[in-house]
């Protein structure tokens, strides 16, 4: 399915793509399996297109603008679980602009019960912070793609640290920790996780142990 649903959507076949999701879930496929067994196998493979130089920028975008729009229709299935009184903020931080995976992590929270608030791409670190303390988020989630944007992240977590009032876990993610997994001590969190599934196990693991 992963291998039809990308050579579908570099047919330029939104529609077909869409329709293939839907017709899963709706035969009893489970939005998680989707989630990680063809959205993140198929994002990781467009990146790696993209980086050998087998399809462009233009090309990339439409792929990742198609995906994201798949996975707002499968929302229906998301929002149907039962709620816990749990709160996690996810965000990408100031200059980052991909946020496909924290935003699958977003959806993944919500499956497991949690209240989450999704920043997206780009956020100022004191609309991460403003946000998180607004909530009194349970967790704050961090995105990072770009290994330049790491020192964003130890600064964020450093004024999290500052706030004495806050519990709030931090956990990162993205291709800089993937490269070095004892990075995230080094920036100051609480924990490091490798895909969605990971980052919701590990968010519980750490409420448990406050």
């Amino acid at each position: 399915m992963a291998r039809q649903f990308l050579e579908t959507l570099l047919q330029g076949d939104r529609r077909t793509a869409g329709q293939m999701i839907l017709d899963a879930v709706q035969g009893g496929t489970s939005v998680k399996t989707i989630y990680m067994q063809v959205f993140q196998r198929t994002q990781r493979e467009i990146g790696r297109l993209w980086q050998t130089n087998q399809i462009g920028v233009a090309e990339e975008h439409f792929c990742t603008a198609a995906t994201q729009m798949i996975m707002s229709q499968l929302y229906p299935y998301i929002f149907t679980g039962e709620r816990k009184d749990r709160r996690a903020v996810i965000a990408c931080v100031g200059g980052e602009l991909h946020e496909i995976g924290a935003r699958m992590v977003a959806d993944f929270f919500e499956m497991q019960g949690w209240d989450t608030y999704f920043l997206g791409a780009n956020t100022p670190p004191h609309s991460i912070l403003q946000t998180v303390m607004e909530h009194k988020a349970d967790v704050l989630a961090l995105s990072v793609t770009m290994t330049f944007h790491v020192s964003e992240v130890t600064s964020i977590i450093s004024s999290l640290r500052a706030e004495t009032r806050l519990t709030t876990r931090v956990l990162v993610g993205g291709y800089p920790f993937n490269l070095s997994p004892g990075l995230w001590r080094k920036v100051g969190a609480d924990g490091y996780a490798v895909d969605a599934e990971t980052a919701v196990a590990s968010a519980e693991r750490l409420i448990a142990a406050r």
